[in-house]
């Protein structure tokens, strides 16, 4: 048992209990706004706030620049998308789920390379490129930052990106030593294919209430 506990904890030994106290709550937090998201239910946005706002806290005194710029941009995208879910397409419907049109494909592509740019020069000027992690964190970063803008559109296949990014994260986080974080993401994948499933049902339904 205490193999167990040291290969899954041991990187933690020279942490301090705050540090350790805010991963979980942020990881506790993640998984609501991630189940809500699933839900379809709106406190997605405020739980994932909270989430976000504790990461960009640890992963800046950690020195983790890509995975702290993917939480400050989830914090702004949570504000956009819980108006764009809120706002009203009529009198009395909020704007629904459904797929993703011609010119949302368009600037989901022009997002992936224009992140890849951003957190090149990012890492350049700091000059992160020390570690093979930093070139997948560009890659993640980019991923994650389509799907997140999609989720806040509502838009289906915001979950095919988060199931790729959670894939990845799992072992990336996992290797930089934060245990639960990539417990988080390992959970992440199996909600996100329940998300995708849930949402498709939900767009089957309402074309078959048409």
């Amino acid at each position: 048992m205490n193999q167990i506990f040291d290969f899954l904890f041991s990187q933690y030994a020279n942490s301090s209990t705050l540090d350790i106290s805010l991963e979980i709550i942020a990881v506790f937090f993640g998984f609501l706004s991630v189940w809500c998201s699933k839900k379809n239910n709106i406190w997605v946005f405020p739980t994932g706030m909270i989430s976000t706002s504790i990461f960009v806290y640890l992963l800046l005194k950690w020195g983790l620049l890509g995975d702290m710029m993917i939480n400050g941009y989830y914090f702004a995208m949570s504000v956009y998308g819980w108006y764009i879910w809120t706002r009203k397409v009529d009198a009395s419907h909020v704007t629904p789920i459904s797929r993703t049109t011609s010119k949302e494909k368009k600037i989901s592509i022009l997002i992936f390379f224009t992140t890849l740019i951003f957190v090149y020069a990012v890492y350049t000027y700091f000059d992160k490129w020390n570690n093979w992690t930093a070139y997948v964190d560009t890659v993640t970063t980019a991923v994650f930052f389509v799907g997140m803008w999609l989720m806040a559109r509502r838009k289906i296949e915001n979950w095919i990106y988060w199931i790729i990014g959670d894939l990845i994260s799992v072992p990336l986080y996992w290797y930089k030593g934060f245990t639960f974080t990539s417990i988080q993401y390992f959970f992440f994948i199996f909600i996100a294919i329940l998300g995708y499933i849930a949402w498709k049902k939900n767009i089957d339904n309402n074309k078959s209430t048409l």
